[in-house]
């Protein structure tokens, strides 16, 4: 790596054990690492936070925009920066310290190319009215993010951003990178609020309680994924536009909704699975249909409600898709290939393969779709699945 930056500037707040869960906070231009430190009283305790300074003139930030009029490269590339901040980061934290990574603008921007490049590195990540470094050799492929939770922030009157590059951050983590997101809008500009500071400081709490109490699995893209429901094995890409879905509870398909003709036949296909049930949704909107397995032999986090077996359900007509819990490296190659989104509290509040699956538009993916259901019946099983 590069030697030509000085060693890390770095203030501290809160728990000072090394074993105790880390926030790192990384600074946008024209600030410094003292001020967004401000932030970690108001986050929640029994973290540890540390604050890094850009490594450039006081007060620059974390920018390394060229061409883009928000801010000035630095001197050297952003592969580089990333390196020097990792050597950092190995240091502090080895592996098995839980990391969540979140930053303000050009910090934003920093903490998105480090979470695309090393996705496994990170418990979570916080882009905080921000742009993602595209154009800049990180990768930003469908899937990149497949279970790491993101929280995102932007303001709709931002005009220190680029509106083109907002959007298309937005776009990206909501719809493409597999990642379950956190987003939050403030009807503000450029800067933190309050209701956005205290929604933060929710989720870094529900996501750093999540991986204490329950092995998580490695974020990043799927590999090599194995569907044995599916003839071959292997699930085909989903072709033609992506559904639009919502960014808020509840999460439902707004576009492309599959026909009411077949939605009837997923359900009756669904319910004659071995051992399932139809009821009342106990998670879902009024009207959702679940599928309930009793006796479920499955892991916990093969079910969307533990406590009454329920694996999946279907959404109400006028939405027509469903949600249901995957192992996780199907979850994740479900989203890779376009067939649905992460559900937005998976990983922080409920099983990490917690997706939703858009609804069949046609005869040939009500096959697909009923396939993918069958194993999240199999899986709720307690049958072996390749992972």
């Amino acid at each position: 790596m590069s030697t030509s930056f000085a060693p890390p500037v770095v203030v501290t707040h809160g728990e000072t054990s090394p074993n105790a869960p880390l926030v790192v906070l990384l600074h946008g231009r024209g600030s410094n690492e003292r001020d967004i430190i401000a932030l970690a009283p108001h986050l929640p305790a029994g973290v540890a936070y540390a604050a890094v300074r850009a490594p450039i003139a006081e007060g620059g930030g974390f920018a390394w925009f060229a061409n883009r009029g928000i801010g000035r490269p630095v001197a050297e590339s952003l592969a580089d920066t990333m390196a020097w901040f990792r050597t950092w980061l190995d240091d502090v934290a080895p592996a098995g310290r839980p990391v969540i990574v979140i930053g303000f603008s050009g910090g934003g921007a920093f903490a998105g190319g480090l979470m695309l490049s090393e996705p496994a590195r990170f418990s979570g990540a916080g882009i905080l009215f921000a742009t993602l470094p595209f154009d800049a050799g990180v990768p930003v492929e469908r899937g990149q993010l497949a279970h790491l939770p993101v929280f995102l922030a932007q303001g709709d009157q931002d005009h220190v951003i680029p509106a083109e590059l907002l959007g298309r951050t937005w776009q990206y983590l909501n719809a493409e990178s597999g990642a379950p997101v956190t987003a939050r809008r403030s009807p503000g500009g450029h800067g933190i609020t309050a209701p956005i500071l205290t929604d933060l400081g929710r989720w870094i709490h529900q996501r750093f309680t999540y991986v204490a109490q329950q092995p998580v699995p490695t974020p990043g893209p799927a590999v090599d994924v194995d569907w044995p429901t599916i003839p071959g094995g292997v699930l085909p890409e989903r072709t033609g536009l992506t559904p639009d879905v919502t960014w808020t509870i509840p999460q439902q398909q707004v576009t492309q909704n599959a026909p009411a003709d077949l939605q009837e036949r997923l359900l009756d296909l669904v319910r004659d699975l071995p051992g399932v049930t139809v009821s009342d949704s106990r998670i879902s909107v009024p009207g959702a249909r679940a599928f309930n397995l009793e006796g479920g032999a499955g892991d916990p986090q093969a079910f969307l409600v533990p406590s009454v077996r329920e694996f999946a359900h279907l959404h109400p007509a006028e939405d027509g898709s469903l949600h249901l819990a995957l192992p996780p490296a199907q979850a994740a190659d479900l989203v890779a290939k376009g067939w649905g989104r992460a559900h937005f509290f998976a990983g922080t509040q409920l099983s990490p393969g917690f997706v939703m699956l858009f609804g069949p538009r046609d005869e040939q993916e009500l096959t697909t779709v009923a396939s993918i259901v069958r194993l999240s019946h199999a899986y709720a099983t307690g049958a072996h699945l390749g992972q």
